[in-house]
């Protein structure tokens, strides 16, 4: 069997067109979104995802605006921007761009961030909204995995669900987003790579959403070590889920990004490509190939959660809008 491979860009470009038509309808009324990244300090990989929040918002019709702040800025006074973006009647949704200076406490400053205007779902009380079914928006990669899923599968009710990963900003909020449906929602198991006999719960699963990054980890941890001089070996990157622990004809979406070596040589370094760099390669948490045997359908990686995340940013940028209107 080969499974369906569920296309995240054709989602997404879905979710786009409909964020563009409620965009367009604010402005016309007068409230054009507009969102405020706060950038502190520079930090390369951060400056690529500002350069692409703003084509994506460019392209949907939401004004952006990047607001750089030196790297040495006082909590405080980070704290007092927040506010005025809070209290501007101009910015209707606000980010806070990672990682952010060690000075910086940065859950303090989310949670400064207002709720109205928390585009990226991660305030406190959007997050415990969650529990009571409501509230203006969510975390975005949590909202473009249960998206991906019903729109592969609308009816969920009863379903074995298997969620792998329980982290605050991912496994959790999945969890309480397929659960808020009093007579829809599927039988939802929460796991992580400390579960025992993981492989037991994964093989009973209709569904499975994997979101731990366990690959990522080990080699992020590795490169920490050896970046001090230990002497380590190469670490374990094979994907978390293999194809022996799906569920024939299962759905599998897998929200891990994991950016790691092709592989090491018989020194144990990572192999290279022919520029002399490390070869990369970018997977998620499940063994695609194999998987895609075995499952009724599946996300690739990249090309699944990731460009639906963009969109429901941008989904969730104009609720904002919406909000304060």
């Amino acid at each position: 069997m080969s499974a369906k491979i569920i296309d995240g860009n054709a989602v997404a470009e879905e979710i786009k067109k409909q964020v563009a038509a409620d965009a367009g309808e604010l402005a016309a009324a007068g409230k054009k979104p507009h969102l405020t990244a706060v950038q502190v300090g520079e930090n390369p990989a951060s400056k690529i995802y500002t350069n692409m929040q703003a084509k994506a918002c460019e392209s949907v019709g939401i004004e952006y605006e990047l607001l750089n702040l030196p790297a040495e800025i006082s909590q405080d006074d980070l704290l007092k921007k927040i506010a005025e973006l809070n209290a501007s009647p101009e910015t209707t949704g606000v980010i806070l761009q990672m990682p952010l200076p060690a000075q910086i406490d940065a859950r303090k400053v989310q949670v400064a961030i207002s709720p109205a205007k928390d585009v990226e779902g991660m305030h406190a009380e959007n997050m415990g909204r969650l529990f009571y079914g409501g509230g203006i928006v969510a975390p975005c990669t949590p909202m473009a995995a249960v998206e991906l899923l019903k729109r592969t599968r609308p009816d969920l009710a009863g379903t074995e669900t298997v969620v792998v990963g329980h982290s605050e900003i991912v496994g959790k909020p999945i969890a309480m987003i397929l659960l808020q449906s009093l007579n829809e929602s599927p039988t939802v198991t929460l796991c992580h790579i400390a579960t025992k006999d993981l492989s037991a719960h994964t093989r009973r699963a209709d569904v499975l959403i994997v979101a731990t990054g366990v690959s990522q980890a080990r080699w992020s941890a590795y490169r920490r070590r050896k970046k001090v001089g230990e002497d380590v070996k190469p670490p374990d990157l094979t994907p978390l889920i293999s194809a022996d622990m799906i569920k024939p004809g299962a759905i599998v979406i897998d929200v891990a990004i994991n950016r790691i070596p092709k592989g090491f040589d018989e020194n144990g370094e990572p192999v290279k490509n022919d520029k002399g760099k490390n070869a990369m390669q970018t997977v998620g948490d499940v063994d695609f190939e194999a998987a895609s045997q075995i499952a009724g359908a599946i996300t690739p990686v990249p090309g699944g959660v990731g460009p639906v995340t963009v969109a429901m940013l941008l989904a969730n940028t104009v609720a904002c809008a919406k909000a304060t209107a």
